[in-house]
Parts: structure tokens; sequence; C-alpha cells
């Protein structure tokens, strides 16, 4: 019986694409980042829902996640910041606000 080698292709492809699937799940922003000093509260949730702390102070928000980029869409005078992911893990505002570097704390 000879094989189909087209067959065998689609099959290899499929297997990988689903590595990729998986690999990329691993990878969640979800939980809960702060600066050093805890003035800077962000709590990533599944379903890209998020709550951002400033002094106390707090907004409900969403995000989404676009490869290194992390785009927060929050409530109120808080309004949209886009975050890169770092490959620790840490996030970092747009360049020339005063947010600090968050790390991951849960």
């Amino acid at each position: 019986m000879k094989q189909n080698p087209f067959r065998h292709f689609i099959i290899v492809a499929g297997l990988a694409c689903l590595s990729l699937v998986f690999a990329s799940c691993g990878s969640s922003v979800a939980g809960t980042y702060s600066d050093t000093n805890g003035a800077f509260i962000l709590e990533l949730r599944s379903g890209g829902k998020a709550a951002f702390t400033f002094m106390g102070e707090t907004a409900s928000c969403t995000y989404a996640v676009d490869g290194t980029k992390l785009d927060l869409n929050c409530e109120g005078d808080a309004g949209k910041t886009v975050f890169t992911i770092h490959d620790d893990g840490s996030l970092t505002g747009p360049p020339g606000t005063f947010i600090p570097a968050l790390r991951k704390h849960k």
C-alpha cells in the first residue's frame, strides 16, 4: 500500500500548529503586578478583565495581549495605556510616563 506524501505533510503541519497553541497557553499574563513601593497595582484576570490601582484608587479595565504588547483600557481618567511585556515577565509603561516597571507577584 502506497502512502500519500501530502497526507503526511498535513498531519505534521497540524501537530506543529497544536504545539504552538499549547506553548502559548503556558505564557499567560494573568496575575497581580506591582511596582516595588506598591503604589501601582495591576490585576490581570482571565477573560480580558483587569483592575488598575494607583494610590488607593481602582479603575475597572479590560486588556488584550498582542505579541509583546499589552493594551490596557480603563474607565475614567486612567484611559488607555500600552505596556511592553519583557522576557522576564515584567511590564513597562510607555516611554515618558511615570509608571515604573511592574513585576508579577501572584
